[in-house]
């Protein structure tokens, strides 16, 4: 493939900044793998730099504590986007569904992986689904949107805060903390954790955290090199699909602290978008579905955002005592 850039070399390799997660490193490293094949350069000339974030330093000191209580999205991306714009990593990588809607001034988030599986997973030693779960059965989650759903669907089971990385999870899983949890299908996948015992949850059951299964490629924008190292590895559809979901997710002015679900498919040449928006206790629960043209996404995403929050009124993400 011809290059107008300088490609990066083992002596002077691209620099991939990730938090220190094993599913961010695994997300890191297939970055790292395709940008080898795509340009056959060895695996040396990039450098996978672990970046330790806020967010990962509060989580580990406020273990219990919900993370609407810690703080948004951007704990987790403040201190990489910052050793990005100073020139200490060339590139990021991330889980989109933890990235904000708008990155800092100087920085665009534009390349995106072909999408995993989007579906959350259910996981639990003794039970099958949600459906099996007794009454006032005890179901970790760290999640927002996973908890109200649950509760929409279960209002007579114990929901407690469960927070940490998957292997966390797992480890308080086995420890009895709780009878079941909720992963992404995605993270398991790329993990290569095929032993957990999970079963897949159709999208008709659980609609998924906006963009879940996708990974986002932030850079300079001023980087051209890296600008045109990215468009090689770029997903197209996924791009297209999470213009609709981060469309729908700005409109709603979602974080970390409010229950939204959707998820953009592609269906015949069209964009189908599904949303979702909760009230935090899972008492109410509003759903829209919408299609149009691919290109369009990004506008039936604001137009849906419009009309949920019109169906909703205000206070509807309020939290009840």
């Amino acid at each position: 493939m011809s290059m107008t850039v300088t490609l990066p070399s083992p002596a002077s390799p691209l620099k991939i900044g990730t938090r220190g997660s094993p599913l961010a490193l695994a997300q890191a490293y297939e970055t790292r793998q395709r940008l080898a094949e795509a340009f056959d350069l060895p695996q040396e000339a990039f450098e996978v730099v672990v970046i330790k974030t806020t967010g990962d330093n509060r989580a580990m000191i406020d273990a219990d504590r919900p993370l609407k209580e810690i703080g948004n999205k951007g704990l987790f991306t403040k201190e990489i986007e910052e050793a990005m714009l100073s020139g200490a990593i060339d590139i990021a990588v991330h889980s989109t569904k933890d990235m904000p809607v708008a990155q800092p001034e100087g920085l665009v988030l534009d390349t995106f992986l072909p999408r995993e599986d989007v579906r959350d997973a259910f996981i639990s030693p003794s039970y099958s689904s949600i459906h099996d779960l007794p009454s006032g059965a005890v179901v970790g989650t760290s999640s927002l949107r996973r908890r109200a759903q649950l509760l929409n669907r279960r209002p007579d089971l114990n929901v407690v805060e469960f927070r940490g990385n998957v292997q966390t999870r797992l480890k308080k899983l086995e420890n009895g903390v709780a009878e079941c949890t909720f992963l992404a299908l995605a993270g398991l996948r790329r993990l290569n954790m095929d032993d957990v015992p999970a079963t897949a949850i159709s999208p008709d059951d659980m609609l998924p955290a906006i963009a879940q299964g996708a990974i986002g490629i932030e850079r300079r924008a001023n980087d051209d090199r890296a600008a045109e190292m990215l468009a090689a590895i770029h997903h197209a559809e996924t791009a297209q699909r999470l213009a609709a979901e981060r469309s729908l997710l700005a409109g709603l002015d979602g974080s970390c602290e409010t229950p939204i679900a959707g998820l953009a498919e592609m269906q015949d040449g069209q964009l189908r978008l599904r949303g979702e928006v909760l009230r935090p206790d899972g008492s109410e629960a509003i759903a829209e579905t919408a299609t149009g043209p691919a290109e369009d996404g990004a506008e039936i995403g604001r137009a849906m955002a419009a009309s949920l929050l019109q169906k909703a009124g205000p206070g509807f993400f309020d939290w009840r005592d």
